[in-house]
């Protein structure tokens, strides 16, 4: 049973019960109030009177677990408000647990993270009649993470299972070539409780001159160049944190000098130093997330605010949101406090592009939680009862 997918899996079909969800092939239930599936694939949210412009927002599943969804949810948001409308799903798409967005908002990418790996491109509509482009594979297996390059012309992709790191050109329409590389992880050696490397993240550095991969298995963040004309990646550099640590998602402060590590098995958040010539990380210590003492916590995610001042991690074990106060020009992670997410098991957060809402996908309890962010302080306000969608593993606001 692959850890990532089914820890805590015996909740799968309180799960269902709880957002009327079912399997392929069952009579169908009637949807809760502001279910992704409350719609039929492209159907606009109902208007209104006097409400403002509604943003849209994606939402990924496992549709091969049992109480999951049949695709990619669709749903719309208030930026203000953080109120969530369900518009329906985007169906036909296996397994997508991870999304992402090219930068010019004209596509969707979402992994299928199965054994035999693929990433799926989807064209993107204004009035909701979102169209599958294709498929390719991934060349390895369980896909759980995957970004666009800033230049827009590469899509990158990390193949938990397997240890390795994908690259696919992407083409004017924003549809996907044929793989250009697959690099497998191979040194330095598993860490402790591991039997070989499991690659968590792939993503650019800001400036696009680096990529950097996150990889649980081997305890190590790689860094490699992209040849742009190519598509081939060559390794630079890597950085071990302690043994056993898991380091499982980085974010980069908007300096671009210093990164964030969540590392999911030791429970902790480490601050890194990086050199953009080079594209070298250098781990500082580990320090605390604020998580009970005892509780397994599984750190997920870490978000940064667009100033640079505030930073968010989500952890799930303690089903919590832990914020930073950011200082020393990004050198620094200053824990402040935790907030309970509203949910159960929160896998992904992010932040809306104004900045003014944080999101939570919550996989158990089968929510996604929405936050209001104070503008000074960065302090978190839940707004409102969280919006049901079947295991929520992944919530995209664009």
């Amino acid at each position: 049973m692959d850890r990532r997918r089914f820890i805590g899996s015996s909740l799968a079909t309180a799960t269902a019960v709880a957002t009327g969800a079912v399997t392929s092939g069952a009579a169908a239930a009637p949807p809760p109030t502001g279910s992704p599936g409350g719609a039929p694939h492209g159907a606009a949210a109902a208007p209104r009177s006097g409400a403002r412009a509604q943003r849209p927002l994606f939402l990924g599943t496992y549709t091969s677990q049992q109480g999951g969804g049949t695709g990619i949810g669709l749903a719309t948001y208030d930026d203000g408000t953080g109120e969530v409308t369900g518009v329906g799903m985007l169906g036909g798409i296996p397994d997508p647990s991870y999304l992402a967005a090219h930068p010019s908002g004209r596509t969707l990418y979402a992994v299928n993270e199965r054994e035999q790996g693929g990433v799926t491109a989807i064209a993107l509509s204004p009035d909701g009649a979102h169209r599958v482009l294709g498929t390719r594979s991934t060349g390895g297996a369980g896909p759980c993470h995957l970004s666009v390059h800033p230049g827009g012309s590469w899509l990158l992709s990390a193949n938990y299972t397997s240890g390795s790191v994908a690259v696919h050109p992407i083409e004017p329409s924003g549809a996907l070539g044929e793989r250009t590389d697959l690099v497998t992880h191979s040194t330095p050696p598993p860490g402790p409780g591991q039997q070989g490397p499991h690659a968590h993240q792939i993503s650019a550095s800001p400036d696009g001159r680096h990529v950097l991969a996150v990889d649980l298995g081997t305890d190590t963040v790689y860094t490699y160049r992209l040849d742009t004309t190519a598509g081939k990646l060559s390794r630079v550099s890597h950085a071990t944190v302690r043994p056993g640590a898991g380091p499982r998602h980085l974010a980069f402060h908007p300096s671009a000098r210093f990164a964030y590590l969540a590392d999911e098995l030791d429970n902790t958040v480490v601050v890194c130093g990086y050199d953009p010539a080079s594209g070298r990380l250098a781990p500082g210590e580990p320090q605390p997330t604020g998580t009970k003492p005892g509780v397994t916590s599984y750190p997920a995610q870490l978000a940064v605010t667009a100033d640079g001042r505030f930073a968010f991690l989500a952890n799930r074990g303690d089903n919590t949101l832990t914020r930073y106060a950011v200082e020393r020009d990004g050198a620094r992670l200053r824990l402040l406090d935790t907030v309970p997410v509203g949910g159960d098991f929160p896998r992904h957060l992010a932040l809306s592009p104004s900045g003014r809402l944080l999101f939570t996908a919550n996989q158990r309890s089968g929510s996604v939680s929405v936050f209001r962010v104070d503008a000074a302080t960065a302090e978190l306000t839940l707004a409102g009862k969280p919006f049901a969608a079947p295991i929520a593993v992944c919530a995209l606001p664009l």
